[in-house]
This record gives structure tokens, C-alpha cells and sequence, in this order.
């Protein structure tokens, strides 16, 4: 016999698994309160047992809840739960429940090989949409690439785990340690990989590496272990898709290249002008070879594939461990490997002196965006002035910071921006509200239209027999018309069942037959059927009845059968 389904909570039911991470495990589930499928992904043992982390992963869940897009999978809920072992200690079960999203992983898709440019675009113009969204939101993903990035069955774009990443990477030291837990260094970015504080262009050099594995199939860089790939994000330059698959357009190398560019600084400063950069390929502004080549000289320095393979050739050299040493004393090859790797340098050194050419540069007094989140407006505002930077208030409700106070910025703390650079500052008008409007009897349908009108959510649809309303019609709700209610709130209605419960009436006299079946709580219509084919009885009970014992539509005749024969 099957073990019960576990329930989260008292509230989410666990399913079966469908899929696995480095971080979690993600089942499908229901919500039993509301009724709805979802997708409950639960953190790993190792992960779940420090506190830090919990705390870390809770709070970065809450914050990606508050977002919704198309574009993005929604977070529901974020909670706790305990385990107990066999050995009788418990241990917390930390959960996110998000959208169920019925579709293919773009890492399934891509597996199959290069992906048609025009798919290409449209799947990373997708990702690029939910990071614009998010970007402007102050969520940083950190963590793009094609295994959290959903391809549903309509053709909708839909990426997840926003914020998680953040969580994850608060609590690793090294690169190594991070890759153990989201699983790749592939798409990291070099600020990234050298542990550097990062902003939203870190996720636009990752939907580069996306938009390059999907036009070849293969990611820019390789290597063996996380360190070897972080390496040369940091360091070498990527061959242009073209030179990998020769239907690929020189303007998609153009904009791959600009978007793996090494410096925050020379990269797409928005995921805006990504997108504007996306369109104009379908457009045909393709460069020409001599411009491609000045633009990965531009970004990538004078030659830097020959000066990556020297260094190579010197780490095959110095790590070959196939030559024998033919004297005895101090190890010549080492120094003479050690004579090679400074002679590199300094003529790279001189190579980039003589060729290099102005690019943007950081102002020499830049300044960094101050987080301000959470300040009232007043002290947010000095604090700009302090960094020598201005403010532009805007205005949106939040159901999380308190009205007056500062709910993001954009560009968003941390970013590096020139001095005086106007910082637009959203501040909190508090949490918007709504009013409850009439849905006494109204249909169901109507009355869930009525609730989507004033931006309140349906929630559980009770029956109850009525025998006088049709089926749907809306007898209650749990919010007073009227009343004024936080944006969103859930509303659960009562709707009439449109039928009675009919008792069995045979062995009833006529009268008390009918009497029952038109009383107030039914209301039905009792048809009294003389048959002489049956002996009469001295007080007339009723014989046979025309619809069973059960529920019945309102209004219903039943015809009650009584015997007149002799």
C-alpha cells in the first residue's frame, strides 16, 4: 500500500519529482488551500542545515514573489518545514512554491544542437524582457543560463529562480563552491568569477553566453574543472559563432562579442539595448569583417588569441610531466619556462601600449549608487546629495515598505555611475487598496470578472442548495461589500448548487408527501399519479416517486404514484 502524499505546511501536497539541481529538488504539487497546481522546489539537506543560508534564501524568495511578468515564474510562497529522521531528530525542510510551467527547459532545446537564428533571437529576446523587468525592480539574477529558462508550450519564455543565486553565492567563499551548488561556471561573468560585487550587467554578459551556446551549440569557454573556465572568462577571447557555424550573421558576432565583453563598462549597459541591438540584426545591419575585427580589437585587446595560446603552450610545457630531467641540480626548465612567461608579458605588455585605443573609460570620480532602500524619502534624498548625485522621485504602492520610504533605485545600489547622474528613487505610496464590489447575486463568472475589475483574486468557490437560485448564482462572500481591502486580496464567494436535496417520500401519505416536497427548503412540484393498477390503502400513501432520493434541480416536478385499485 503507497505511502501517504507529504504536506508541507498543512498546506502544499508533494507529487512526483521533476527535476533536480545542484540546490533542489522540484516536484510537482497542489495547493490545497486554493486548489491549484504548482511546482515546489526544496532545498538540499547540506543547504537546509545552515541557518545563515536559510535566512539568506527566505528573503531572497520574498523579494522575487513581489515581481510579476509574463516573462517570469512566479514565486507563491517561501516557507519551513520539519523532518523527522529515523533516528528521531528533526531537521528544517526549507521551500519556494512557484508557477508550474508546462514546457521544455531551453537546455533540452539547445541540446539537440545550434537553434535557428530566428528562434535564437526570440528565445533570448524573451530572457532579455524578464531581465529589463527585473532589472528595473532591483532583483539581479546572477544565475542566468539555460537550465533555469522554460520554453512553454504557447512558445512564452519564462525564467526562474530570480534572487536564489544571490542567496547561494552570499554563502560560498570560492568559485568552486558556488559551482557545486548552481552547477556550472559556464555562464558566469568575470566580475563574477573574480568574486567581485556584481550589478545587472553581470546577468547581460550571462544571456550573451546564452545567446552564443544557442547559435552554436556550445558554450564560449570550456574547460575542466570551474577554475579553468572562470580563467578564461576572465581572460581569452571567444571565437566569433560564425567561425563555429557559417549560417550564423557577422551582425549576431557582433552583438555575441559586445555582450561577453570582459569590462562591465564596454558591454550593454541595459537589457533595453540588448534588445534594440537583437532587433537590428533581423533588420540586416550586419558590420563588415573589418569592422567585426576593430570591434573585437576594441574589447578584447590587440591580438589576444595569439598571446592566450603562448600562455597555454607555456602551461603544456611547464605541467608535461613526459620529459625527463638530464642533470642533476637546480631545475633548468623551470627557469627557463619562468625566462618565457616574462618575456610574454612584456611584449603583450608593449603591444597593447602601441595599439590600444580610447574606449569608454570610468569617470576618474565616479561615484557608487548608495542603498538607500528602505530610508524615508528626506534622508535617501541627503544621502544622493552626500555621493554627489541627484534624485528623482517616483511614486508606486508596496504592500512591503512603508509609505514615504525608498523601495528601490534605479540604477540600483552598487552600480557605478558619473557624478551628478539623476538616480530615479521609487518611493512607497503604501499598500494600495481596493474596494469590495457587489457580488451577491451575480454568476460565478461575472462575479470573478467583478473581482479581476478591482485587482482582487478569486479564491474558493463554495456550494450550497438554494431553491430558488440557479447554479453559480453568488450567495456570499467573505469580504463586505463595500469595505476597502489591501490590492489583491483573496475573496471566497458561496455559490448556489441549482438543486434540492429530495428525500425518499414512499410510505408518506399523499398530503404528507406533498406537503415536504413544496415546503420553503425545497420548493418542488408534487404531481399526485392515480394508478388502479394497484390496491388502494385506506390512508393513500404514495407507492412509487417519479426521480430518486438525491440531489435534484430546484424547481423540479416529481410525480408521486398512488394506488386506487380495489
Amino acid at each position: 500500500m503507497s505511502a501517504e502524499p507529504r504536506v508541507l505546511s498543512d498546506r502544499y501536497r508533494v507529487d512526483e519529482l521533476i527535476g533536480r539541481g545542484g540546490m533542489a529538488s522540484v516536484y510537482r504539487g497542489r495547493d490545497l488551500r486554493l486548489g491549484r497546481e504548482v511546482a515546489i522546489k526544496i532545498l538540499k539537506r547540506e543547504l537546509a542545515d545552515d541557518s545563515a543560508f536559510r535566512t539568506r534564501f527566505r528573503l531572497e524568495a520574498q523579494a522575487a514573489s513581489r515581481m510579476s511578468h509574463p516573462t517570469i515564474v512566479r514565486v507563491f510562497d517561501a516557507g519551513e518545514d520539519t523532518e523527522t529522521d529515523a533516528d528521531g531528530t528533526t531537521h528544517s525542510v526549507p521551500y519556494i512554491v512557484m508557477e508550474l510551467v508546462d514546457g521544455t527547459l531551453l537546455k533540452d532545446i539547445i541540446a539537440s544542437g545550434p537553434v535557428p537564428m530566428t528562434d535564437a533571437v526570440r528565445y533570448l529576446d524573451g530572457i532579455l524582457e524578464a531581465l529589463e523587468y527585473s532589472h528595473r525592480a532591483g532583483v539581479v539574477h546572477r544565475d542566468i543560463k539555460p537550465g533555469n529558462v522554460m520554453v512553454a508550450g504557447s512558445g512564452q519564455v519564462k525564467v526562474m529562480d530570480f534572487g536564489i543565486a544571490r542567496a547561494v553565492s552570499d554563502s560560498s567563499s570560492t568559485v568552486a563552491e558556488t559551482t557545486a551548488i548552481l552547477g556550472t561556471a559556464a555562464y558566469f561573468s568575470p566580475e563574477q568569477a573574480k568574486g567581485e560585487p556584481v550589478d545587472a550587467r553581470a546577468d547581460l554578459y550571462s544571456a550573451g553566453v546564452v545567446l552564443y551556446e544557442l547559435l552554436t551549440g556550445r558554450a564560449p569557454f570550456r574547460g575542466e574543472s570551474p577554475v579553468a573556465v572562470a580563467y578564461q572568462h576572465v581572460s581569452e577571447t571567444p571565437v566569433p559563432p560564425s567561425e563555429l557555424v557559417d549560417t550564423v550573421p557577422r551582425s549576431l558576432d557582433a552583438v555575441a562579442l559586445r555582450a561577453l565583453a570582459k569590462d562591465p563598462f564596454q558591454r550593454y549597459q541595459d537589457a533595453a539595448s540588448f534588445r534594440e541591438a537583437l532587433d537590428a540584426t533581423l533588420e540586416g545591419r550586419a558590420p563588415t569583417k573589418k569592422q567585426l575585427g576593430a570591434l573585437t580589437s576594441e574589447l578584447y585587446g590587440a591580438n589576444p588569441r595569439q598571446a592566450a595560446e603562448t600562455a597555454r603552450s607555456l602551461r603544456q610545457l611547464t605541467t608535461d610531466t613526459t620529459m625527463r630531467r638530464t642533470q642533476s641540480g637546480p631545475p633548468v626548465a623551470w627557469i627557463w619556462a619562468g625566462v618565457a612567461v616574462l618575456a610574454v608579458v612584456l611584449i603583450s605588455v608593449l603591444i597593447w601600449v602601441m595599439t590600444a585605443r580610447p574606449g569608454p573609460t570610468l569617470h576618474p570620480n565616479a561615484r557608487i549608487v548608495p542603498n538607500i532602500t528602505d530610508m524615508s524619502w528626506e534622508r535617501a534624498n541627503e544621502e544622493l546629495f552626500k555621493n554627489d548625485l541627484q534624485a528623482d522621485r517616483l511614486e508606486e504602492s508596496s504592500d512591503q515598505i512603508a509609505a514615504g520610504n525608498v523601495i528601490r533605485t534605479d540604477p540600483s545600489a552598487g552600480t557605478t555611475v558619473a557624478p551628478g547622474q539623476m538616480i530615479k528613487v521609487y518611493v512607497s505610496t503604501g499598500q494600495q487598496m481596493s474596494t469590495v464590489p457587489t457580488l451577491t447575486g451575480l454568476s460565478s463568472t461575472d462575479a470573478e470578472a467583478a473581482l479581476a475589475e478591482a485587482g482582487l483574486t478569486l479564491g474558493a468557490i463554495t456550494t450550497r442548495s438554494d431553491p430558488d437560485l440557479a447554479a453559480g448564482t453568488v450567495m456570499s462572500a467573505d469580504q463586505t461589500e463595500g469595505s476597502e481591502v489591501p490590492l489583491g486580496t483573496t475573496v471566497n464567494l458561496v455559490v448556489a448548487s441549482g438543486k434540492v436535496a429530495l428525500n425518499n417520500v414512499v410510505g408518506y401519505t399523499v398530503e404528507a408527501a406533498q406537503r415536504e416536497l413544496s415546503s420553503d427548503a425545497l420548493k418542488l412540484n408534487p404531481v399526485v399519479i392515480e394508478d388502479p393498477g394497484c390496491p388502494a390503502t385506506a390512508d393513500r400513501t404514495v407507492a412509487a416517486q417519479s426521480l430518486p432520493p438525491g440531489d435534484v434541480p430546484i424547481h423540479s416536478t416529481v410525480e408521486l404514484t398512488v394506488c386506487t385499485g380495489s
